[in-house]
């Protein structure tokens, strides 16, 4: 019985999600920062791999559609994935299973593939599963055996709802403001070393951070997670 609920679900779930996030972020109000240099370089044909943290993911899916950009986006491989991957897939983009505990190395080289096939791609820096605003060297590796460019991304709404999660996903009310970030592309050289992954590894996270923190400073809140459980 509970795996005929579980299929159903899986049939009627995301086509709700997504008609549902369609008319809902549509009411609100987009501003973008830096964004011109990623419209070049779609408009120049060349594909990169936007990377962002975790509690931002739906609102992605959705601004990139806007964009008429597809990608190949890592989604976990747990059952609770498969509800994510059908709404990317809904979306347009080409969800690709795997998670650091579950089929994570060949997701990581079907991405890789992807992205030398010339298709976008697009992450969360931290994972599946944590910790939050914590940069996982899956997306070094997979920029550095493409040749693909790191776009890292974030973006803050004035009025929004967190789940409790451990990434507090975010959701924007209805009518909110939305000021999405974009940073300069992140080139990484092949063959890297251990100790040169970990260096762009930081480089990213550090990056990633300060555009989150200036996107929720601009829209007057503090940052979505203060107040939770500190970040390990």
């Amino acid at each position: 019985m509970a795996d005929l609920v579980y299929r159903w679900s899986l049939l009627v779930l995301p086509r709700l999600v997504v008609t549902l996030i369609r008319v809902w972020f549509a009411t609100c109000r987009l501003r973008t920062r830096g964004e011109k240099q990623l419209l070049e370089m779609l408009a120049k044909g060349e594909t990169g791999i936007a990377a962002f943290w975790h509690y931002s993911f739906l609102y992605f899916f959705y601004y990139f559609q806007k964009r008429s950009t597809s990608a190949a986006v890592m989604v976990s491989a747990s059952r609770d994935g498969e509800y994510i991957a059908r709404v990317a897939r809904i979306l347009g983009h080409v969800p690709v299973r795997g998670s650091s505990n579950r089929g994570g190395m060949q997701a990581l080289r079907e991405m890789i593939n992807l992205l030398r096939q010339g298709t976008n791609g697009a992450i969360v820096a931290d994972g599946s599963q944590g910790p939050a605003r914590r940069v996982q060297p899956g997306c070094i590796f997979m920029a550095s055996k493409s040749g693909r460019p790191i776009v890292p991304m974030a973006w803050a709404a004035d009025r929004y709802f967190a789940f409790n999660s451990w990434d507090r996903t975010v959701i924007p009310y209805p009518f909110a403001t939305v000021f999405l970030y974009q940073g300069e592309p992140l080139y990484v050289p092949p063959d890297l070393s251990s100790a040169q992954v970990e260096s762009y590894r930081l480089a990213l996270e550090d990056c990633l951070n300060r555009l989150y923190l200036k996107a929720w400073s601009e829209v007057g809140r503090p940052p979505h997670d203060i107040g939770t459980e500190p970040r390990t």
